[in-house]
């Protein structure tokens, strides 16, 4: 008996991915031995509502994110605030230089700030991968479940990369992320849809202690018939 799934093991995504940042993907239908060490959570799509719908999308998880993964991530979204800045000597330091200080501060602008969200993604581990129709695939680097009341479950994963950033299909694009959050809500036979940060704000939700799309039930639907 033969499985017939993208990838076998992290051992052939560490391969991939160190190939790329984010990592060529094997083509859909690639064969497997069966009792290859199983993914956590598989999941497949389709894309909705946007330039180039109708793609299939497939999610593997290998494990889910430590706790300190997600407190980190959380972190980002509710920095400390800034410590408030020493005052300016009186006299010629407060008057004069200053204000040349300030000047000069336009000309500092050339470095972008980091982005606290992009560069806690960046230092969190692969623990899974999203393939579309592109050849290049996405490193996951947080996945997340909570269970619903109904049974069902909320699954958010996030990439260190916006989904088509090197291609239009994704589009229309609503925000400036330059990572993707992803939310997937399934119901209790593992159906259901999935909304991203590509229209929608990311924020934190308290009850579940983790990242999330700040308004899921506005958002658009862009994965349908997602199933595992």
């Amino acid at each position: 008996m033969r499985v017939r799934i993208p990838i076998s093991a992290p051992a052939l995504l560490v391969a991939i991915v160190a190939a790329g940042s984010a990592g060529a993907i094997a083509p859909a239908g690639f064969a497997v031995p069966a009792g290859a060490q199983a993914f956590a959570d598989e999941l497949d799509a389709v894309s909705a509502n946007v330039r180039d719908p109708g793609q299939p999308v497939g999610f593997r998880i290998l494990e889910w994110s430590s706790e300190e993964v997600r407190e980190s991530l959380v972190a980002a979204l509710n920095p400390p605030p800034p410590e408030p800045a020493p005052e300016l000597a009186e006299g010629r330091g407060g008057r004069g230089r200053g204000g040349r200080g300030g000047r000069g501060g336009r000309g500092g602008r050339g470095a972008e700030p980091v982005d606290p969200m992009l560069a806690a993604l960046a230092e969190a581990p692969t623990v899974g991968y999203v393939w579309t129709g592109q050849v290049a695939g996405y490193a996951i680097r947080y996945a997340y479940r909570w269970p619903l009341p109904d049974g069902g479950e909320r699954i958010i994963l996030a990439t260190n990369r916006r989904l088509g950033v090197h291609a239009t299909a994704w589009d229309p694009v609503g925000t400036d992320y330059q990572f993707t959050l992803i939310e997937i809500r399934l119901d209790a036979n593992g159906e259901g849809e999935g909304k991203t940060s590509l229209t929608t704000e990311v924020g934190v939700d308290e009850d579940a202690g983790t990242i999330a799309l700040d308004d899921y039930e506005g958002a658009t639907v862009v994965l349908e018939s997602v199933r595992r």
